[in-house]
């Protein structure tokens, strides 16, 4: 692909794309981020478009950027989650626990208490919590988002 074809599709597609990444990840930061890297592959010459094809292969790429990076954060929440529980003792954890249990109560909607019941207690995906609460895995992913940040504010207020 020829490097005035990219700026045409830039010109004509990014506001679009950047629009779309902000609905799902609800960061201006990362959103551009995800559309940065499209282009990047695209001036890598990785990826051939056609014509008419070319605004839906960029709208569902950007699509699956974000979600790709959503899992990559839910990964990495988890993973340190397991670590420290690893380190802590068990009397501290049970502390922790409760004291996690009692903030999500006195901070957190019912429906966010609900989520984060179901996608922690439960075990559910983010589709079939929307499916319960008759919400989108967007929707879903917010108010997960909203609690685990509070919590970490919470617990880990210099972020170590």
């Amino acid at each position: 692909m020829e490097r005035h074809d990219i700026q045409r599709l830039f010109k004509q597609h990014y506001a679009k794309m950047l629009r779309v990444a902000r609905t799902i990840l609800y960061d201006e930061q990362e959103s551009k981020d995800v559309v940065s890297d499209i282009f990047e592959g695209l001036l890598r010459g990785q990826t051939v478009l056609m014509l008419d094809t070319e605004e839906r292969y960029l709208l569902t790429s950007v699509r699956n950027q974000c979600l790709k990076r959503i899992r990559h954060q839910e990964m990495r929440i988890r993973m340190e989650t397991d670590t420290a529980e690893q380190t802590s003792d068990t009397g501290d954890e049970d502390e922790r626990i409760t004291d996690i249990v009692e903030f999500v109560v006195s901070h957190l909607t019912k429906q966010e208490q609900r989520i984060f019941h179901l996608r922690f207690t439960e075990g559910c995906s983010y589709e079939e919590i929307a499916s319960i609460e008759g919400i989108s895995r967007v929707a879903v992913w917010k108010h997960l988002s909203h609690a685990l940040k509070g919590i970490r504010n919470r617990f880990n207020p210099k972020g170590l």
